[in-house]
């Protein structure tokens, strides 16, 4: 129903999503990344950096970054050590919670002249038209109530020849392996949820999230549909993550 919107494993209305999803990221903020180390055997850091060397910030010129739904900022700093001293990020995120926790680490690290936190909703980002030159989400799509709207400003902020880039769980395509995450996902993740970060609720939403979203080839299609050209994904870990790219041009 056009109304109604899966949140994990239930569904509610459309309306109430994304205060459900703040809930949520309320509670695991200021463990999130701590969590992201445990739950990935660390790998996160591994597809994060794939996704960097994907936006391929130049050196010699100026670049601005958008990283969607990103408040701690680790993508942001990522791709602003990789850049040059032109090189510029605007983390976009819903989650006042997250978006502290992002301003203190880029604060620690001396980068607060380089990345701006800016309190926004993906649904409708607060910039103006062919404003960025990359966009970037990293496992936050996947909780945006209306994802074709979020494509449709994602590409809309993007200059003409800028590149959007997703990463996302996806669909395990290795035979046993499938399984073994399967009961790794539902039993160890919110076991851990409850040890580190106090809440395994939030952390079994989060899983039922992943195995709702979109398969890789579904998702391109919507990325078409946004307007995105030259789609493509990559397919990591074993289908685990997708990395999903497209250009506008």
């Amino acid at each position: 129903m056009a109304d109604s919107a899966h949140f994990g494993s239930r569904q509610v209305p459309l309306a109430d999503k994304q205060a459900l999803v703040d809930d949520v990221f309320h509670s695991v903020a200021r463990r999130y990344d701590v969590m992201n180390d445990l739950m990935s055997f660390g790998l996160h850091r591994a597809w994060k950096n794939a996704m960097v060397a994907a936006v391929n910030a130049p050196r010699h010129r100026p670049f601005a970054l958008l990283d969607i739904a990103g408040g701690t900022g680790d993508v942001a700093l990522r791709v602003i050590g990789s850049g040059g001293e032109q090189t510029r990020a605007t983390v976009c995120d819903i989650n006042v919670d997250m978006l502290a926790i992002g301003r203190a680490r880029a604060a620690a690290r001396s980068r607060d002249e380089a990345v701006t936190f800016i309190e926004g909703n993906a649904e409708s980002l607060p910039f103006a038209d062919r404003s960025f030159d990359a966009a970037t989400i990293a496992f936050g799509i996947r909780n945006v109530p209306r994802i074709d709207q979020a494509l449709a400003e994602a590409y809309r902020v993007l200059k003409i020849g800028g590149r959007f880039l997703c990463l996302e769980f996806s669909a395990v395509d290795v035979p046993g392996l499938d399984r073994l995450y399967e009961l790794y996902s539902f039993n160890v993740i919110p076991a851990l949820g409850r040890m580190v970060a106090g809440d395994a609720e939030s952390y079994r939403y989060l899983v039922e999230s992943i195995r709702r979203f979109p398969n890789p080839e579904a998702f391109a299609a919507m990325l078409r549909a946004a307007g995105f050209a030259r789609v493509s994904f990559q397919k990591m870990t074993g289908g685990i993550v997708a990395l999903h790219s497209g250009w506008r041009l």
